[in-house]
């Protein structure tokens, strides 16, 4: 009886080491409540990329796998400028930890003139939209429609830039309901209009697949749309200077790029790297490429909500480092990652026991005669896809926490490198020639996240990252520092 309730032989009983580990600063408490509206916010996103995708496969399953490979496309090119913008969430955390709240403004600043750069840059890729898909030669008609989907989605990427710039303020603060609920507003138009655009319902003409594209470019316009509003709001000038702050700060925006293009390059080529192994899919088969569109698409369910804690813990991991508090950040971190891995190992477990559940949804209203390939296809798929989502925990966690220290060298480096050299160059040299099939290329791909994950796990244990700071850090003559001692999960907000 005594074993019971003293295991550890310390005199703490297992019920008070559970509630330590929930209560203690940093501990599950304090991830989640940091995570929640995260995990919320990104599962808005998914189901708008789960319904504009399921709408097409109703409309024709060619739309579909057009709407996956030319929306990696326009992802990879963007997501330079999106990981480069939302950088600045790791200043406001650092700076918040560190007691200087009106450093905050000037930060987001900097990162919309960042994004306002890039908006004038992207239409340059306009012209290259035919061209890139017959290079990849998949079908004509799937050809045709990549083309037209592409050209919409790079027109209204700037929203997209925009947005991920100024909300850093919340991310950063810890201050995630507001992302929620504006992004529970932005599926919620994507999602009416993707079912007007594209079938031609309530008046509106029938796009197809660019209505779907046009329905995602006017639902961030208007997520954009409210993100300025709230930022820019006289309450957020009074506590963070987020519209005196507008002055360009050429030292602060130099320390943005110093440490964000890192980032915003990392985030850019692991696209570049999955865009690949989608054309190289798409090479094999256009039923190969359906059924892996159909599988990434399932895939997102479990990992969106995994980036929720992924943002969490970057941004803990900044507050507490902005209070030099190493050992605290240090456990943020593993608790994100305890209650991370116990919801992916149950989402993996699903995929193999019943991938019909997730399936189905696709088959619905889609050609009869098409589906019992394509769900035998992506059943097979779905167990890659689970044991590498495992792994995949690894992955986000530990390299968000990383990223929120300001190692972002390192995870650039790791991702591009393991990326080629694991996945695109053997499926490339061998599925792309007709030397081996789908299930080949999703052992390369499986073996890359596999690998990856592990290599972040062994570069936090080493601990580099608990020296290292993005924010300048100003000396007081005669005294030290004072740093906040309640994460911002803790703050009133």
């Amino acid at each position: 009886m005594a074993e019971k309730s003293d295991p550890s032989g310390d005199g703490t009983s297992r019920v008070e080491a559970a509630e330590t580990l929930w209560s203690r600063p940093a501990g599950y408490r304090d991830v989640l409540q940091m995570a929640v509206p995260l995990v919320l916010s990104t599962s808005s996103w998914t189901i708008q990329s789960f319904v504009d995708r399921m709408f097409l496969f109703w409309y024709t399953p060619e739309a579909m796998a057009a709407a996956l490979s030319a929306g990696f496309l326009s992802f990879t090119i963007i997501s330079f400028f999106i990981g480069t913008a939302s950088y600045a969430n790791t200043f406001v955390a650092q700076y918040h930890g560190a007691g200087q709240p009106r450093r905050l403004g000037p930060s987001i600043w900097q990162a919309v003139y960042f994004s306002l750069v890039a908006g004038l840059l992207l239409p340059v890729f306009w012209p290259l939209a035919r061209p890139i898909f017959q290079l990849v030669g998949h079908e004509p008609v799937v050809q045709d429609l990549e083309a037209r989907y592409f050209r919409i989605m790079m027109f209204g990427a700037i929203f997209t830039i925009y947005t991920n710039a100024v909300s850093s303020l919340y991310t950063g603060l810890g201050k995630n309901w507001p992302i929620m609920w504006v992004n529970a507003l932005v599926t919620a138009v994507n999602v009416a209009l993707d079912y007007a655009l594209i079938f031609g319902h309530w008046g509106f003409p029938e796009w197809g697949i660019e209505g779907a594209a046009w329905a995602t470019i006017l639902a961030n316009g208007a997520g954009a749309l409210v993100f300025t509003f709230l930022v820019f709001s006289s309450r957020n000038e009074r506590a963070y200077a987020t519209r005196s702050g507008r002055r360009f700060d050429r030292r602060l925006f130099g320390r943005m790029m110093f440490f964000g293009l890192p980032s915003g390059i990392q985030f850019m080529l692991d696209m570049v790297s999955w865009t690949l192994f989608v054309f190289i899919v798409g090479r094999i088969g256009t039923l190969e490429l359906i059924a892996t569109t159909v599988s990434f698409q399932i895939n997102t369910l479990a990992f969106m909500p995994m980036i929720g804690f992924g943002i969490a813990t970057s941004t803990l991991v900044g507050q507490w480092l902005g209070r030099d508090k190493p050992e605290l950040a240090s456990r943020a971190t593993w608790s994100s990652f305890h209650l991370t891995f116990v919801y992916m190992a149950t989402v993996a477990v699903l995929y193999v026991v019943v991938p019909w559940v997730f399936i189905e949804p696709f088959a619905a209203k889609a050609d009869p005669a098409k589906i019992p390939e394509i769900s035998q296809l992506a059943t097979v798929i779905l167990r890659f896809v689970a044991v590498y989502s495992i792994f995949d925990t690894l992955n986000v966690i530990f390299a968000s926490a990383l990223r929120g220290a300001g190692d972002t060298r390192f995870v650039m480096v790791g991702s591009v490198a393991l990326a080629w050299v694991v996945m695109v160059i053997p499926t490339a040299a061998l599925c792309g020639r007709g030397k081996g099939g789908i299930y080949l290329a999703w052992t390369f791909a499986s073996a890359y996240v596999v690998l990856l994950g592990l290599g972040f796990l062994v570069r936090f244990l080493l601990g580099k990252w608990r020296t290292m700071r993005v924010i300048e850090r100003p000396l007081r003559r005669g005294t030290a520092l004072k740093l906040p001692e309640a994460p911002a999960s803790e703050v009133e907000l």
